[in-house]
């Protein structure tokens, strides 16, 4: 297993690049934000007991926790465009607590990267994970989480139906804080912010 030491040593001074010039006035939340594709799938080379489904209907699951404050914020699609990531970041800073920030930790994926497309928000400064670190994102957990106890081993009758039952599923996990706070919290992510001193 490999271990990111240099993410978590380093990880303060980043938060700080990427918040230089924003107006923190109480707070900093850390968000991990990650998506999933919800459909019929398998692991390769096993046979699963359980119903198949060859159809091509699939969703996302786009979704965002925040574990220090047990909050959630998802949008369930049917396509990984910029507007989908416009309209989760809306999401996402609808979600943050009044007066703070918000420090989205992404994984880079085109879909995710700044430029003129991406829709800026006064309460969100976008943190990127570095590059082939997928397990420092707690949210690939909370998405694994929900396939393994609420969206197995189930057949689906269209998009439609994919993205109700992923929406039920979300809305399972963020009705439950404490849930939230276990899968997500990492000692490295936690943030303190000291105004008035340096």
């Amino acid at each position: 297993m490999r271990r990111h030491g240099r993410i978590q040593k380093n990880s303060g001074a980043r938060l700080k690049e990427v918040l230089c010039g924003t107006t923190v006035t109480t707070a900093v939340e850390i968000w991990f934000q990650h998506e999933a594709w919800m459909g019929q799938k398998g692991a390769v080379g096993s046979r699963p007991p359980m119903a198949r489904d060859n159809r091509p209907d699939t969703a996302y699951i786009v979704g965002a926790i925040c574990p220090a404050r047990g909050v959630v914020g998802a949008l369930t699609i049917s396509a990984l465009n910029m507007e989908c990531m416009n309209l989760h970041l809306a999401e996402i800073s609808a979600q943050v607590a009044t007066g703070s920030i918000c420090a989205p930790i992404d994984d880079g994926a085109g879909w995710h990267q700044r430029g003129d497309e991406i829709k800026q928000f006064d309460n969100i400064a976008l943190l990127p994970l570095p590059p082939y670190s997928p397990e420092l994102n707690p949210m690939a957990n909370a998405l694994d989480y929900l396939c393994a106890n609420i969206l197995s081993a189930g057949t689906w009758d269209g998009c439609d139906v994919i993205s109700e039952g992923c929406g039920e599923a979300w809305n399972w996990l963020a009705n439950d804080r404490n849930r939230i706070r276990s899968i997500g919290t990492r000692k490295w992510a936690t943030v303190s912010v000291w105004v008035g001193r340096d």
